[in-house]
């Protein structure tokens, strides 16, 4: 599977995603935000069941990032928000990161087992973090903004998930 899929099982039959499809889905606002979440799945997936992909439904996500692109992409793939199993959590992860909204960290369970997944440091530029924190951003402001999420997409798009998110696997 390439960097920019994301591939799980309905009823046994497997199904997969792009990027591109994922960002239709939630409406282009927030790209940087969709590439988060695809590539949090795509850390997760092969640690919740020893590499087999998990049926969508039975997925739970636990996370302490408020951000819509995130939120909308793990939907697409899990429809964990829509069935209840989308908890986002402000008070998780301590000491991970933080993204303008909460913290860049992602708990998947499925079938007895645990996956935290934390974004390593160096992805989420400072200045981002300022701008999308700002109240009464200038039009410029807002445009630099959007630039900025662009670009953060396209940077991890173009890595593995195993290079921007650490993992850590544990028995529920």
């Amino acid at each position: 599977m390439s960097n920019d899929r994301i591939a799980w099982l309905e009823n046994g039959q497997e199904f997969n995603v792009g990027f591109n499809e994922l960002l239709n889905y939630h409406g282009q606002g927030y790209p940087g935000g969709v590439a988060h979440g695809l590539k949090v799945m795509q850390r997760a997936w092969p640690l919740l069941d020893d590499g087999r992909l998990p049926e969508r439904r039975e997925v739970r996500c636990v996370t302490a990032f408020g951000g819509p692109g995130g939120r909308d992409a793990i939907e697409f793939v899990t429809r964990g928000l829509t069935e209840g199993r989308y908890i986002v959590d402000k008070s998780l992860g301590e000491g991970v990161e933080e993204s303008p909204g909460g913290r860049y960290y992602f708990r998947f369970e499925y079938r007895g087992t645990a996956v935290e997944v934390t974004i390593r440091p160096g992805h989420v530029r400072p200045e981002f973090i300022v701008l999308a924190r700002k109240q009464d951003r200038t039009p410029a402001e807002e445009v630099t903004l959007a630039a900025m999420k662009r670009e953060m997409g396209d940077r991890l798009l173009a890595l593995a998930a195993e290079e921007i998110y650490d993992a850590k696997v544990s028995q529920l």
